[in-house]
């Protein structure tokens, strides 16, 4: 586990052990998010990475009859 400290500014500094395995880059956009009585940091990636992740999932759905 690793300890970070929160500037004058209120900024933290990921540490490089954690920003190296994550593969996180200067300028890289992330989302916080507060859950459950802790921060949480989500990377934010281009869209275009998304392109073809759902590849092969089964899109076949059983609807009751009356929803059809």
């Amino acid at each position: 586990m690793e300890t970070v400290k929160v500037s004058p500014k209120y900024q933290v500094v990921i540490p490089k052990s954690l920003r190296e395995s994550f593969g996180i880059i200067s300028g890289e956009k992330m989302q916080i998010i507060a859950y459950d009585n802790r921060i949480e940091l989500i990377r934010i990636g281009p869209m275009k990475k998304l392109k073809g992740f759902l590849k092969g999932i089964n899109t076949n759905v059983n609807r009751e009859k009356d929803k059809v």
